[in-house]
C-alpha cells in the first residue's frame, strides 16, 4: 500500500470537525471560529467558504444521500443542473444553518434558543415523521431523513427546511453525545438515536419519538458510537473508563482503569474491533461473542495522549493520534502492526476517511488540513 499526503490547507483555527460529503467530492471542515470550508476533493481548492456561525462553529453533518432540488451551478456550463447536497452545521449562536454545497448558499437557520448547538446528526425516521407537506416539498428534502441537533438540555428533530418536527422533553443535564444507530436495533421497520448526558443514556425511536430504551451512568459521557453492526452502543466517559450496552439482550459491561478521561471510540467495519483513547497507547478490544470484557486489549504505542482514533469505513486500517503531533496507521491484526507514521506540527482533532477509503483527512488544533491518499 502506497500512503502519501494529497494535499494540504490552512484555517484560522483549531479544527473542531470536518466530514466528506456522501459522493465523496467536497470535504467540509469547519474551524473553532465560526467559519466553514468547502474543499475539493481532488485538487484541495476552496470551493465555498460559508459565513458558517459568527461565535463559533461546534459541528457538522452531511444529508444522508444528499440529494435536493436541480440547482445551476455557475462552474458548469450553461444550461446544466447538478443536485444539491445539504450539510448542516451548529454553533454557539444556538442556531442550525442549512448549506447548498452547490452554490454555497444558506438554505435555512433554524435557532434553537441561546445554548451552543454542539450535537448534530442525521438519521432514517418513519412515515409518520416525514410526512410530506405542500410547502416542504419545494425544499426538495430527501424523504425519510431528519436532523436531530442537541443544544444545551434541549434536542429536536428537524427536517430538511429548518422545520422543527418534534422537541423532546429537556433532559436532567446537557446533551453531550448523539449516535444514530446504523440500522433497526430494537424494532422492525423503525431507526433509532441515542442520547447523552450526565447520568444516562436513551435511545428514541425515530418515527414515534419515544423512548425505547434507558440506560443509567452515574458519570458524565464524553462520546457515543454504536457498532455498524448495531449490536454494541459505547460509551467513553470522563471517569476515564468505557462503558458498553447490548440494547437488544439487556447486556452491559464496563472496563475502567484508563490514564484519563476518553472521548476517542472507534468499531471497524465488521464490528469486532473497538478501538479507544483515554491514554498514551491506543486500545484496541475484542468485541466478538461475549465482548471485550475480562480480555486484554492490543496496546498500540504512541508518544503522548491519543487524541484521535478512526477506523476505516470499509477496510481493516485504524488511524491513531497522540498529542505530540504524530499520525499513526495501523492494521492491529497482523503481527506487525504499524503501516505508516506521518510527524505533524500539532496534534490531529478528528481523522475523517471518506467513504471509499480512498483519502484520509486530519485536522489539527493549529488550523491545519491534511489530506492523505491511500492505494
Amino acid at each position: 500500500m502506497n500512503f502519501a499526503k494529497h494535499w494540504a490547507a490552512t484555517l484560522d483555527d483549531y479544527v473542531i470537525d470536518l466530514a466528506w460529503s456522501p459522493d465523496g467530492s467536497i470535504l467540509a471542515v469547519a474551524s473553532a471560529a465560526g467559519g466553514i470550508t468547502l474543499y475539493d476533493a481532488t485538487t484541495g481548492a476552496v470551493k465555498h467558504t460559508l459565513a458558517g456561525h459568527a461565535d463559533g462553529a461546534n459541528a457538522l453533518a452531511w444529508m444522508p444521500g444528499g440529494t435536493g432540488l436541480p440547482t445551476r451551478d455557475s462552474s458548469e456550463p450553461t444550461g446544466q443542473e447538478t443536485r444539491a447536497t445539504l450539510l448542516a452545521t451548529g454553533g454557539q449562536d444556538g442556531c442550525v444553518r442549512f448549506w447548498d454545497a452547490v452554490t454555497g448558499a444558506q438554505t435555512a437557520e433554524t435557532k434553537l434558543g441561546n445554548a451552543w448547538v454542539e450535537q448534530l446528526c442525521w438519521s432514517a425516521a418513519g412515515d409518520a415523521a416525514t410526512s410530506p407537506r405542500s410547502d416542504r416539498a419545494e425544499v426538495g428534502a430527501a424523504p425519510g431523513q431528519l436532523l436531530f441537533a442537541a443544544a444545551g438540555k434541549k434536542l429536536v428533530a428537524l427536517h430538511a427546511d429548518g422545520s422543527i418536527t418534534h422537541t423532546f422533553p429537556d433532559a436532567p443535564k446537557t446533551i453531550s453525545a448523539l449516535a444514530p444507530a446504523p440500522s433497526s436495533v430494537l424494532r422492525p421497520l423503525s431507526s433509532v438515536v441515542a442520547s447523552a448526558c450526565f447520568g444516562h443514556v436513551v435511545v428514541w425511536d425515530t418515527a414515534s419519538f419515544t423512548a425505547v430504551k434507558e440506560f443509567p451512568y452515574s458519570n458524565a459521557i464524553l462520546a457515543l458510537t454504536w457498532s455498524p453492526d448495531g449490536r454494541w452502543l459505547v460509551a467513553g466517559c470522563h471517569d476515564n473508563s468505557v462503558h458498553l450496552w447490548v440494547p437488544a439482550e439487556d447486556l452491559e459491561l464496563h472496563m475502567s482503569g484508563y490514564e484519563t478521561k476518553l472521548a476517542e471510540l472507534s468499531f471497524s467495519q465488521d464490528s469486532k474491533w473497538l478501538a479507544t483513547g483515554g491514554g498514551r497507547d491506543a486500545c484496541v478490544w475484542d468485541c466478538a461473542g461475549a465482548g471485550p470484557e475480562g480480555r486484554e486489549p492490543l496496546l498500540l504505542p504512541q508518544t503522548a495522549r491519543t487524541t484521535a482514533v478512526a477506523f476505516q469505513n470499509r477496510h481493516s486500517l485504524l488511524a491513531t493520534g497522540d498529542a505530540d503531533g504524530t499520525f499513526t496507521l495501523w492494521a492491529p491484526t497482523r503481527k506487525n502492526p504499524m503501516v505508516a507514521e506521518v510527524k505533524m506540527p500539532a496534534a490531529a482533532t478528528k481523522f475523517a476517511w471518506r467513504a471509499d477509503d480512498a483519502l484520509l483527512a486530519v485536522g489539527t488544533t493549529k488550523g491545519a488540513v491534511y489530506v492523505f491518499k491511500t492505494e
